[in-house]
């Protein structure tokens, strides 16, 4: 544990300001806000927290659509020593409560369209002292106190912490098995936003349309390098993803980028993009999940001065690993780790493979998480001999680029033959009527397990289930293709975008 704290995130946001000066740096639903009235609000909202009696190491639930209010709370709960405990408002009041409990929050921030399942989701919680909302005073309902209020108060100066306390606990997605809260500390996060600005800065890019979820850890990680970045970088925030209104804010701003999903893309994909002046986009960055190669195709025809840089990252390495180096960009990988990180693809059997053979991803990092919250055997298990182990199947080029091949999780293993969903998927999705694709497997007596797809179709196809059967095997070979095609209305997705497989097993049963 280091002595200073010279990388509390607290004391970023200082630097930032005293470095850029204040100008206009976020533009929400037709106001803008300046950097030095951020700061200030956070400092404010700090002395208020304190006066609550929020300790240094108290975790406080931050549960809010994207709005200026979310970085204000974070902010203000890294100056007074909190633990920021990021928590999605699409969550239901089960999965909320988890959050709440498992990790002993004291303390509730949220909007109010949201106080009611957050005082559900609280309710008989001892640990929980309080609730707080936006919103005027008189607006909210009795026992939630109004964080307006609490901005009144005296400014608080930063509580010191260590490099190496908890400055957020990420839950993960959940999407296999119960969300565990992942401790990240304040030197992580901040060498992840340094590390992130120096891989992927462009000079002259510094409009950027934040659309992702400021409760995500890619979210989070976009927020911090943004206070890296040697220009003065201006945030157009949107407060949940559309995609008509991404598009209108890209061509009233002249938006130079934009860290997206891939269900994002295809969506976007979906627009009238010809009718919008979309010329001053630079990039667009996209993390989170794999990006099909049809996505990336149709992107590049209809605009093709866009550059698509992927990355890659996972709520254990504070969401970064490796991007895609400005200009050095190579199609279908998430990029070279970045520098101070490193990448090996290790077998079964734990040991090294070579470049071009796939095998689970394993990272030493600064940013890799120090475990699971109330989970050493789960930490152990992932963590060995200073490697996080992903969980993910990717290769390495002979470059030391790295490509994404699957969840290891998802492996479907058919007759002992290896089936990799993304390989199933990436092959529906050539089908000009498929717009979605997931594909799970299912315990099968004689086989092991086997292939079964679900697939959306484009409005008013015809194609059948047999003829996508048929067509995926024309495609991908005897063993790999699907015994069985599934048309849905909608491919089911997570709150961050990703497919979600488990609800997809959840339809086999």
């Amino acid at each position: 544990m280091t002595s200073t704290a010279t990388k509390n995130l607290a004391r970023l946001h200082e630097d930032a300001l005293e470095r850029r000066g204040d100008y206009p740096s976020l533009f929400f639903e037709g106001a803008w806000h300046g950097s030095a009235e951020l700061l200030e609000r956070s400092r404010r909202l700090a002395g208020g927290l304190i006066e609550l009696g929020i300790e240094p190491g108290e975790r406080v639930v931050v549960c809010m659509a994207n709005c200026p209010e979310v970085t204000v709370s974070y902010q203000a709960l890294w100056r007074a020593g909190a633990v920021v405990t990021p928590a999605m408002f699409l969550l239901a009041a089960e999965d909320l409560r988890h959050v709440i409990a498992h990790s002993g929050a004291s303390a509730i921030i949220t909007t109010p369209e949201f106080v009611d399942k957050v005082r559900d989701a609280a309710a008989g919680l001892d640990g929980v002292r309080h609730v707080i909302s936006t919103g005027s005073e008189a607006s909210l309902s009795a026992g939630v106190l109004a964080l307006d209020e609490l901005e009144q108060r005296d400014p608080a100066g930063i509580v010191p912490r260590h490099d190496e306390d908890l400055a957020v606990l990420l839950y993960t997605g959940g999407t296999t098995g119960r969300a565990k809260g992942v401790m990240i500390s304040h030197a992580s996060l901040n060498f992840t936003g340094q590390s992130v600005e120096k891989a992927a800065h462009v000079d002259g890019v510094t409009r950027h349309l934040m659309t992702l979820p400021l409760a995500h850890a890619y979210g989070i990680l976009i927020t911090i390098s943004g206070m890296h970045a040697p220009e003065r970088p201006v945030t157009v925030l949107l407060r949940w993803f559309d995609p008509g209104k991404f598009l209108a804010l890209v061509q009233e701003h002249k938006v130079h980028s934009a860290p997206l999903v891939p269900s994002m893309i295809q969506m976007l994909l979906a627009q009238p993009l010809e009718q919008f002046d979309l010329t001053s986009l630079s990039y667009f960055g996209s993390g989170a999940a794999p990006l099909a190669p049809e996505l990336v195709e149709e992107l590049r025809r209809r605009l093709p001065w866009v550059s698509i840089r992927e990355g890659y990252g996972l709520s254990e390495t504070a969401a970064l690993v490796s991007t895609n180096p400005a200009g050095r960009e190579r199609p279908g990988s998430v990029g070279l780790p970045v520098p101070g990180a490193e990448v090996r693809i290790l077998d079964d059997q734990g040991h090294p493979l070579p470049a071009g053979e796939p095998g689970e991803i394993c990272v030493r990092s600064p940013a890799v998480m120090q475990g699971y919250w109330r989970a050493p055997e789960a930490t152990a298990e992932t963590i060995r001999d200073g490697w996080l182990h992903t969980g993910d199947i990717g290769r390495l080029d002979k470059d030391g680029y790295l490509f994404i091949v699957d969840r290891k999780k998802d492996l479907i293993i058919r007759g002992g033959f290896n089936v990799y969903p993304r390989d199933v998927e990436d092959a529906l999705l050539e089908h000009p009527a498929v717009v979605g694709a997931g594909v799970v497997g299912r315990p099968d007596a004689r086989r092991g397990e086997e292939v079964i797809a679900f697939v959306a179709l484009t409005a008013g196809s015809a194609v059948t289930s047999q003829e996508l059967v048929a067509w995926a095997r024309e495609r991908i070979g005897g063993y790999k293709y699907p015994r069985e095609v599934h048309v849905v209305d909608a491919i089911p997705l997570t709150a961050v975008g990703k497919l979600d497989r488990k609800a997809l097993r959840a339809r086999l049963l």
